[in-house]
């Protein structure tokens, strides 16, 4: 019973590793999402920060902002659900499907 256990610690800690390598990994990897036929476009990493926004100048009309600002939102909320998509995917390779919490 003493190796079994010891065998499952040690493959707990390979899969923490791996995880652990994974993570730093997906931190570098970006995405670029764009909305409304490229008039917003965002640049976003592994870790949902959002590294650039480019707006299209034919899309800012100061007499229109609230299409604008839904443009902005439907963008960013794409970017967030593709990148953790990406996340969520590259994880259950590494953890077989498994789901453990707060692992990003």
């Amino acid at each position: 019973m003493a190796k079994n256990m010891n065998n499952l610690m040690r493959q707990a800690q390979q899969m923490q590793a791996k995880i652990g390598s994974l993570q730093k990994e997906l931190e570098t990897r970006e995405m670029d999402i764009s909305a409304g036929g490229g008039a917003v476009k965002i640049k976003i990493n592994g870790k949902q920060e959002i590294i650039d926004l480019k707006l299209d100048p034919e899309c800012v009309d100061p007499e229109d902002i609230d299409t604008l600002e839904d443009l902005v939102r439907t963008a960013v909320n794409q970017a967030v659900t593709q990148s953790q998509e990406m996340v969520n995917s590259a994880m259950s390779k590494v953890t077989g499907g498994a789901n453990i919490p707060g692992l990003f």
